[in-house]
C-alpha cells in the first residue's frame, strides 16, 4: 500500500475508534489541534486552487472530515461529563474566548453558531443546488459545441475527448457538492445537540457526583461546553466556508486572489471617490480626523498607483503590437520559425469551403444546422459501407462568390456548387406536366435540372409533385455522394488497424491469424479501398477477414482476394442491385469478348494487367455504350454480368469510359435472384 493509502484508512479508523474507545485528554488535544489544522488547509486550498475540478474529491473529503469532528466531539463530551477534564484546548476555549465569563462564552458562541446556520450553510446550499442543476441543463449545449469545434477543426479527436470527459467531471462534482453541502448542515445541528446536551448532563453529574454548588456547576460545565462547542464548530465554520468558495468561484479556472484583488481595487477613479469621501467624512464631521483623513489619502495614493500601472501596460501593449508581437519578433520572423512552417503542411482529407453568404447556414447562433448535417453525413456512411469518415473541416473562403462552395479532398478541389441563400430547389421527378416559375440551374450531386424558388412557391411547387430541397440539404446530399465516390482514398492504414482493432476482441484468433503472418496491413487496405471504390460495404469485416486467411494462403494478389471477397458477400451485393421479388434488366458479356479479354491478361510480379489491343477495346466500348443505353432508356441500372475470372479485368477497362456502370459476376449473385437479359456486349463488328 502507498504511504497516502495508509494516511487516509488511518484517518478514517480513528474516527471509528474514537466513537468506541475512550481517550486521554492530552490524545485529545492532539487531535483536535490536527482537526483544526486539517481544516484550514482545506480553506486554504480552495482559496487558491485555480479549478475546481482540481479538489473534484472535495465532497468525499466533506464527509471524511464531518465523521471525524464528530468522533472528537463524542470522545470530547466523554471526558467532560466523566472525568470534568477534557484537556487543554477545550478549556482554553472556553476560558480565554468567553473570558472566565459563562454569559460573554455563550453569547459568542450563539453568534457563531447563528453565522454558520444561516449565512454560510444556508447559502452554500442554495449555491450548490442552482449550480448543479444549471450544470446539467448546459451540458447538451456544451457537447454540440464540442462537436462544433471538432467537426469545423478548431480542435482534434484527443481534445474533444479531454472536452468531454471534463463536462462530465463539472457535473459529477457539482451534483455531488449538491448532497454534500447537507453533511455540513447535519454537522453543524449534531454539534449544537452534543453541547446542549454537555451543559445539562455536566450540571446535573457536577451537582450529583461531584457535590458541587449549581451556580459552581454552572460556571464550570458551561465554560468547559462553551470550549467543547466552539473548538468544534470553528473547524466546522471553515470548512463550511470552504464549500462556500467553492461553489460561488465565478470562473472555474482563475487564480481567486488575483481576479477578487484586481476586480475590486482596479478601477482608479472609484478609489479616488471612495478616498476623497472617507477624508471629507474625518474633516467635516467629529469622526476620529487622523484616522479616517489618512485612511483617505491612503485610498488616494492607491488609486495613484493603479492609475499609472495601467498606462504603462498600455504602453507596453503597443510597443509589443508595433514590433509584431511577444519578443519583439515580427509576423515575417514568426511565419519563418520551423515550428510554423511544418503546420502549414497538413493537408485535411476532406474539406468543405464556402463563400461568406452560406455563412449562416453553418453557424448554430443564426440558426444553422449544417454542423449538424456533417455528423449525421459521418454516422450515415458509417453504417452504410462500414468505413470511418475522417473529419470533415468546414471553412469560409472570402476568396469564393458569396453563395457558392467548393468540397476538397486532401486539399485538392473534387467538385463545387452554388446556392442561393433562402431560396429552395425545385427537381421535376419525371411525371410533373405543370410548369413552375424560377431561376433554371443543374442539381449539383446528380447533375439533374432544377429551378431555384422562392419561400411563397414551395407549397404550390410540393403540391403540384415537385422534389423540393433546401439549401443545407443541397450541400449534405453532394458532400454525401462526393464522400462515397472518394472513400477508397480516404481510407488509411491507421483507419484499417482501428477497423481490426474493433473486431479483435469478438474475434482474437482470426486476426492473430491473418496479419501479419498471411497478408500485411497495407494488403488488407488494398482489399478494402477495392471493395470501397465500388461501393460495396464493408460494415462485416469479420467474414471479409475470414475469406482473406483462406484465400490468402494460396495467392497475395490483392485483385484476387478481392473478387473471392466480393463473392463471400454476394449476399449483401444481390440485395444492393437486385430487388427482391423483381425480375432485374442486365446486359451480359459476349463469351468471345471474355476470351479476348483473358488472353490479353499479361502476369508479372506486381501483378495482373490487361494489355488489350486499342481496336478491340473501341469495340468493347462502342457496345458497352450501345447495350448499357437500353437499360438508361427503361431507366435502370447500367449492370453488366460476367464470369468470375473476367470480371476484375473488364471492370478495370470500362472504369475510365463509363464511371457508373456496375460489374458483377455470377458468383455473386444469389440463387433465387432473378434476371434478364436485354443485351450482350460484343467485340463483333454488327
Amino acid at each position: 500500500m502507498k504511504k497516502s493509502d495508509i494516511g487516509v484508512a488511518v484517518y478514517l479508523l480513528c474516527a471509528v475508534l474514537f466513537f468506541i474507545i475512550p481517550i486521554t485528554p492530552t490524545l485529545l488535544d492532539i487531535m483536535l489541534a490536527f482537526n483544526i489544522s486539517i481544516a484550514m488547509v482545506v480553506l486554504f486550498n480552495s482559496l487558491f486552487v485555480k479549478e475546481v475540478l482540481d479538489m473534484s474529491f472535495f465532497p468525499t473529503l466533506l464527509l471524511f472530515t464531518t465523521i471525524f469532528r464528530i468522533s472528537l466531539n463524542v470522545s470530547s463530551t466523554r471526558l467532560i461529563l466523566g472525568t470534568g477534564n477534557p484537556g487543554n484546548v477545550v478549556t482554553t476555549f472556553g476560558d480565554f474566548v468567553g473570558g472566565g465569563n459563562i454569559v460573554l462564552g455563550a453569547i459568542v458562541f450563539i453568534v457563531l453558531i447563528l453565522i454558520q446556520f444561516i449565512v454560510i450553510n444556508k447559502g452554500s446550499e442554495r449555491v450548490a443546488e442552482v449550480t448543479a442543476r444549471f450544470t446539467l441543463d448546459a451540458m447538451p449545449g456544451k457537447q454540440m459545441a464540442i462537436d462544433a469545434d471538432l467537426n469545423t477543426g478548431a480542435i482534434d479527436d484527443v481534445e474533444a475527448k479531454n472536452r468531454r470527459n471534463k463536462i462530465q467531471e463539472e457535473s459529477s462534482f457539482f451534483g455531488s457538492m449538491d448532497g454534500a453541502t447537507k453533511y455540513v448542515k447535519g454537522d453543524a445541528i449534531a454539534g449544537l445537540i452534543i453541547t446542549l446536551i454537555n451543559f445539562a448532563g455536566g450540571t446535573v453529574l457536577g451537582i450529583l457526583n461531584q457535590g458541587l454548588q449549581a451556580t459552581e456547576a454552572l460556571q464550570k460545565y458551561g465554560l468547559l461546553t462553551i470550549g467543547d462547542g466552539l473548538v468544534s464548530q470553528i473547524p466546522s465554520l471553515l470548512i463550511s466556508l470552504s464549500t462556500g468558495i467553492l461553489v460561488t468561484k465565478a470562473s472555474k479556472q482563475a487564480d481567486f486572489s488575483s481576479v477578487l484583488i484586481s476586480q475590486l481595487f482596479g478601477i482608479p477613479k472609484v478609489l479616488y471617490l471612495v478616498g476623497s469621501t472617507i477624508a471629507l467624512l474625518g474633516i467635516l464631521t467629529p469622526l476620529n480626523h487622523i484616522l479616517f483623513v489618512g485612511l483617505g489619502a491612503a485610498f488616494i495614493i492607491a488609486g495613484r498607483s493603479v492609475d499609472k500601472s495601467i498606462g504603462i501596460a498600455a504602453i507596453e501593449e503597443e510597443i509589443e503590437q508595433g514590433e509584431g508581437g511577444a519578443g519583439g519578433a515580427s509576423p515575417a520572423e514568426e511565419i519563418r520559425k520551423p515550428e510554423n512552417v511544418v503546420t502549414l503542411l497538413k493537408v485535411d482529407p476532406i474539406e468543405l469551403e464556402f463563400g461568406y453568404g452560406i455563412i449562416p447556414l453553418a453557424d448554430v447562433n443564426q440558426g444553422g444546422d449544417l454542423l449538424d448535417r456533417v455528423v449525421m453525413i459521418r454516422r450515415q456512411i458509417a453504417l452504410e459501407l462500414g468505413a470511418v469518415v475522417p473529419i470533415i473541416r468546414l471553412r469560409d473562403n472570402i476568396q469564393l462568390n458569396p453563395n457558392q462552395y467548393i468540397i476538397k479532398i486532401h486539399g485538392i478541389q473534387v467538385s463545387e456548387g452554388e446556392i442561393l441563400f433562402d431560396h429552395y430547389m425545385a427537381m421535376n421527378p419525371g411525371f410533373v406536366e405543370e410548369e413552375i416559375t424560377g431561376i433554371p440551374t443543374f442539381e449539383p450531386s446528380f447533375h439533374l435540372p432544377a429551378i431555384w424558388i422562392t419561400e411563397g412557391q414551395r407549397e404550390k411547387a410540393e403540391t403540384l409533385g415537385y422534389t423540393v430541397v433546401d439549401p443545407p440539404s443541397i450541400i449534405a446530399t453532394h458532400l454525401t455522394e462526393i464522400i462515397r465516390t472518394h472513400l477508397d482514398e480516404l481510407l488509411t492504414r491507421q483507419d484499417v488497424q482501428n477497423l481490426l482493432d474493433n473486431i479483435r476482441e469478438k474475434n482474437a484468433a482470426l486476426i492473430d491469424e491473418l496479419t501479419p503472418k498471411l497478408l500485411g496491413l497495407g494488403e488488407i487496405q488494398k482489399v478494402l479501398k477495392n471493395l470501397l471504390s465500388e461501393g460495396i460495404s464493408i460494415r462485416d469485416l469479420p467474414n471479409i477477414c475470414e475469406t482473406l486467411a483462406d484465400y490468402s494462403v494460396s495467392t497475395r494478389d490483392t485483385d484476387i482476394l478481392t473478387e473471392y471477397v466480393r463473392q463471400s458477400l454476394k449476399r449483401a451485393i444481390s440485395a444492393k442491385y437486385f430487388p427482391a421479388n423483381e425480375t432485374t434488366s442486365v446486359v451480359t458479356l459476349d463469351p468471345k469478348a471474355e476470351q479476348a479479354i483473358m488472353g490479353a491478361v499479361k502476369q508479372t510480379e506486381q501483378g495482373a494487367y490487361l494489355n488489350l489491343d486499342p481496336e478491340t477495346t473501341k469495340k468493347l466500348m462502342a457496345s458497352v455504350e450501345v447495350e448499357t443505353n437500353k437499360l438508361e432508356n427503361l431507366g435502370k441500372n447500367a449492370i453488366v454480368i460476367t464470369s468470375p475470372i473476367v470480371r476484375m479485368y473488364f471492370k478495370k477497362l470500362t472504369e475510365d469510359y463509363f464511371k457508373d456502370l456496375i460489374v458483377v459476376s455470377y458468383n455473386e449473385i444469389e440463387s433465387n435472384i432473378e434476371l434478364q437479359s436485354v443485351g450482350m456486349v460484343t467485340i463483333d463488328d454488327n
